[in-house]
């Protein structure tokens, strides 16, 4: 299929596929949109600091870098953009009828990414999304207003709450660590201007059906308008097992145990019920270029996350997986789910509990998704 074809698709799925696309080709940019502003991010060769100057004019930003990349241009179909050219060290980007302003900065490489490229085009802000349910709206909370684009909007989604306490040992509940990180993460966020959306602040369910909680957190990631989507949780075993894990959603790798997305799930019949929807909707996405577009995405996004939480507090790394959770089955924006460790494991229960370790993990995920939304 030609590019020409897939831009054809509109605007939100072309920008999910250009930037599959941009990861493949290492010139062409990853393109995201956020309130007030279009991003677009190039990777830079090496290892090496890269210095650049830009300039605005007759509808268009140069940046001439000091660094040389893979020839290249293409269209964009993106709010305030319509065009990319990269030349040697000179990259060009077309900016739609009526946009004239734009920004940019490159990033040194850190934390296993390359240098990169930023330029930021102001655009009219997107409509904010409506509230979850009316009974229970979702909790926003903006940075201070200040000059600058408005910033990314994330969803923090602390597992279980109200009627689900979730896992439950001698020395901690599921539903407090996760509120107490997630509340913890937001303050981080917020303090480098990121607008957050919390699931819950407080011991509460959006349904007392599990069905509609999950349904409601899930409704809460909208694509445009919400960046990522991170489900907390704590996780349940026997008492050798310990470790951080991050999951993205697809099929369970083989061999996996299905008892975790079970329990997650809703536990009992309803869970085994809620994953097999969820085992189907995954076995359905494998021939869907689009939706193995956000699946990239939200690897990235784990990988970030995962990456961050065991160097921020030297836990057993068990990596990486897949696996048929229901909460961030259909969200079509970068979404996870995160389990911060054994609450059942007597090494690990104890400092669950510590509001020490909650701010370890709590200042490594704010890390880990503001490197993820290039956000310094």
């Amino acid at each position: 299929m030609k590019l020409p074809s897939l831009l054809s698709a509109g605007p939100r799925k072309a920008l999910i596929l250009l930037s599959l696309l941009g990861g493949l080709t290492h010139a062409a940019p990853r393109v995201g949109t956020h309130d007030g502003y279009t991003r677009l991010v190039f990777d830079l060769p090496g290892q090496n600091a890269v210095t650049s100057t830009a300039k605005v004019a007759a509808q268009s930003v140069t940046v001439k870098l000091g660094a040389t990349l893979k020839s290249e241009q293409g269209p964009l179909n993106a709010p305030g953009v319509t065009a990319y050219a990269v030349s040697g060290g000179t990259v060009t980007v077309t900016l739609a009828a009526g946009h004239s302003r734009a920004s940019s900065s490159v990033l040194p490489a850190s934390g296993g990414q390359p240098a990169r490229l930023v330029i930021d085009v102001p655009t009219t802000a997107a409509a904010r999304p409506a509230a979850a349910s009316p009974a229970r709206p979702a909790t926003v909370v903006r940075p201070a207003a200040t000059s600058a684009p408005t910033r990314p909007r994330v969803v923090l989604d602390p597992g279980h709450g109200g009627t689900d306490p979730g896992m439950v040992s001698r020395w901690v509940t599921e539903e407090d660590v996760t509120l107490d990180v997630a509340l913890r993460t937001r303050a981080e966020l917020l303090r480098h201007g990121v607008e957050v959306i919390m699931t819950r602040d407080s011991d509460r369910h959006l349904s007392a059906n599990k069905t509609q909680d999950l349904d409601a957190r899930a409704r809460m990631a909208n694509n445009g308008t919400v960046s990522a989507f991170v489900s907390i949780h704590v996780n349940a075993a026997g008492a050798s097992a310990q470790g951080i894990e991050t999951f993205y959603f697809g099929q369970p790798l083989a061999g996996s145990s299905r008892s975790l997305a079970v329990r997650e799930n809703g536990g009992g019949s309803l869970g085994e019920e809620l994953t097999r929807k969820a085992s189907s909707t995954a076995q359905n996405l494998l021939g869907d270029i689009l939706a193995q577009a956000k699946i990239a995405f939200s690897r990235q996004l784990a990988q970030k996350v995962q990456s961050r939480l065991v160097a921020g507090t030297g836990a057993v790394n068990r990596g990486v997986r897949t696996d048929a959770f229901y909460v961030i089955r259909n969200p079509t924006t970068p979404a996870i789910l995160v389990e911060l460790g054994f609450g059942t494991n007597p090494s690990e229960g104890p400092k669950l509990a510590t509001a020490a370790y909650r701010e370890r993990l709590a200042q490594s995920l704010a890390r880990a998704i503001l490197d993820f939304l290039h956000t310094k």
